[in-house]
């Protein structure tokens, strides 16, 4: 079935037809904007030969017309193809399409648009063509790596980039070497503007590009399934930002020679990093740590990389040698209370905030907040927000000199990290998320299951919901006919006790079975609702029953254990048992015995007196043998 592009160009808005020749009638997709329109008749378009491949489609390199009534010319331009994508959902990528175009015009640091079209069917974003990208450069170098200077000045201008993009919304989940363009003066120029962004919510044709948001080697482990182990936001680019700076250190790619399916599991499943170089400058090696945090919510944000790696740029000779003056080595994890430095710096407080002792990570309920509500009434931060604040505590006369790390601010009464729930349910989502951040407005981000992106809204759309943790033990509730997710069941049919042992960002309960003996990695994880679970403990258990059934969910050992442990006990007692009835039996025979009985006994005993017949059930339970020396 073969299709036809007719496009017009109005002013104000553009509009194109798909004619389908097999068919009567034209079928019309209509997008506009309130600026000039981003639409290129295919006319105008001459396709020369394909220059690049990636995931979501092909780039070529091509001719565009532009003439007037008083020149004609010929530019070289760079063309995106997208993979074929359902007629029905190509109205709405090209609205996004034309909104990106709008927010990019005259953005420094990425790729220049000049627009979008249609070209056998599929969806061509037309580019500026540049001298090449910084994967092309490894390619000719010897090893494939580029010297740490231009490393740094790559990255500075890729974090740009990304910055450009963050700013105005826009995620760009497609980090990698061969993405970060060269211009004239050798500058890294971001080429890609979130075409996998754009993508969100689009059913492709591709069933394997459903699951995954992005380039596998270059993914964080949000983007594998981010409906379910998301939500993606702005860390998730830091994660693809420090792949392509360990590429461009290493020459290798990360996870080289792994299948998609092996890179999922190392990323997801086993929760790996890719290596990094050793003989970095520690801020760096620390900074890059921090990318590949699993948790996104403790990776640094672009705006820290770009801080670091411009104070870097001094300390760094051009023959790759650094002087180490002046570099802050960041800590990985704070050791007082288990966060990274980029997690505490995101919020930084302010005179008249309302604070509470920070909660150490996965604690739901902590027995002691040394303080439990205050008012910041001065700060001693330094260069870095580092310091201590002071804080006024009802009660206590003189103000509390704390830690910053210590502390976290509170908001109509929420605080980033908190369990909430959606007062008003939506059935797309789950009800039951993890706050991510909330301003001093009330404005909050929060993660649910069933959404690839933060939730945008306000606190009072919230109510308080039960907290989780690792290590607790969930079962789904007794109402719950269709769960959200597989969840095993036992041997009578009854929903299964699992243990918590993984947390996702959006609320997402990482739940193995350890009273279930299962065989694989895969057969013995499972993901949950919270909405759908309830905890279960030995004071929730009713009658010894219960408490007997939940102490058989913390080991599939437990029962073969117990029943062992019953069948020595009773094989003990057994014997035990018998003993004593022996005992008794023979001290009865031998008082009722007779004179003759006993003459004749010893009778026998006199030919040998080196064997003594033992009685039967002497033998049995070891009594009255007696044995005569030895000859």
């Amino acid at each position: 079935m073969a299709k036809q592009v007719v496009a017009n160009e109005p002013s104000a808005s553009f509009e194109y037809e798909l004619l389908d020749r097999d068919s009567d009638g034209l079928r019309t997709i209509g997008a506009s904007s309130e600026q000039t329109s981003p639409w290129i008749e295919p006319v105008k378009l001459k396709l020369r030969h394909r220059i690049g491949r990636g995931p979501f489609g092909d780039v070529w390199l091509a001719t565009h017309h532009q003439s007037t009534e008083d020149y004609d010319e010929y530019h070289e331009v760079a063309i995106k193809m997208f993979h074929p994508i359902k007629e029905d959902n190509m109205r709405a990528v090209l609205d996004k399409l034309a909104d990106i175009f709008h927010k990019c015009q005259g953005v420094g640091g990425v790729c220049w648009l000049y627009g979008t079209s249609i070209i056998s069917g599929k969806i061509c974003i037309i580019m500026r063509l540049y001298e090449g990208s910084v994967g092309d450069k490894m390619a000719q170098l010897r090893g494939g790596k580029l010297s740490l200077p231009d490393v740094l000045r790559y990255g500075i201008g890729l974090a740009a980039g990304i910055l450009e993009l963050h700013s105005k919304g826009i995620l760009v989940l497609n980090l990698k070497p061969s993405n970060v363009l060269l211009n004239e003066k050798d500058q890294a120029i971001l080429g890609d503007f979130g075409i996998p962004y754009l993508l969100l919510g689009v059913p492709l044709i591709s069933s394997d590009m459903t699951r995954r948001i992005g380039t596998p080697n270059y993914m964080a482990p949000e983007q594998w399934q981010p409906e379910v182990r998301g939500p993606i936001s702005f860390e998730t680019d830091s994660w693809g930002f420090g792949c392509s700076i360990v590429e461009m250190l290493t020459g290798v790619r990360p996870w080289g020679g792994k299948s998609v399916d092996e890179i999922s599991y190392l990323v997801v499943g086993k929760q790996e990093k890719p290596d990094i170089p050793s003989g970095l400058p520690p801020a760096i090696e620390n900074i890059l740590l921090g990318c590949f945090e699993y948790d996104l919510r403790s990776r640094p944000l672009i705006t820290d990389i770009l801080t670091l790696f411009k104070s870097l740029q001094s300390t760094i000779s051009s023959d790759g040698d650094w002087t180490g003056l002046g570099i802050r080595t960041i800590k990985e994890k704070s050791s007082s209370i288990g966060y990274t430095e980029w997690f505490l710096s995101k919020d930084q407080l302010q005179v008249g905030d309302t604070v509470r002792s920070r909660k150490p990570p996965n604690c739901c309920k902590p027995e002691n907040m040394h303080i439990p509500e205050g008012t910041v009434v001065g700060v001693e931060h330094d260069a870095d927000q580092h310091g201590f604040d002071l804080v006024r505590v009802h009660g206590i006369h003189d103000p509390l000199r704390v830690h910053v790390s210590t502390l976290e601010r509170v908001t109509f009464g929420l605080a980033a990290g908190d369990w909430v729930r959606l007062k008003k349910e939506d059935k797309k989502h789950s009800p039951v998320g993890i706050l991510h951040s909330i301003n001093r407005d009330g404005n909050v981000a929060v993660g649910f299951i069933g959404l690839e992106t933060l939730w945008k809204g306000n606190s009072s759309e919230f109510q308080m919901a039960e907290s989780y943790c690792v290590g607790q033990f969930v079962k789904l509730k007794a109402n719950v006919l269709s769960p959200r997710f597989e969840w095993p069941r036992k041997r009578k049919g009854t929903w299964a006790t699992g243990k918590i042992t993984w947390i996702l960002p959006n609320g997402c309960l990482v739940v193995k079975f350890p009273g279930m003996l299962t065989f694989g990695e895969e057969n013995s994880t499972f993901v949950a609702d919270p909405a759908e679970v309830e905890l279960v403990t030995f004071d929730t258990c009713p009658g010894i029953v219960k408490k007997y059934q939940h102490l058989e969910d913390f080991h599939w050992a437990v029962r073969p254990l117990l029943v062992a442990l019953g069948i020595f006990t009773a094989m003990k007692l057994g014997i035990f048992v018998g003993t004593k009835a022996g005992r008794s039996r023979v001290k009865k025979q031998q008082s009722g015995a007779t004179p003759n009985e006993i003459q004749h006994t010893d009778g026998q005993n006199s030919g040998n007196p080196a064997w003594i017949p033992p009685n039967m059930k002497n033998i049995l339970f070891r009594e009255g043998v007696t044995t005569g020396p030895a000859r």
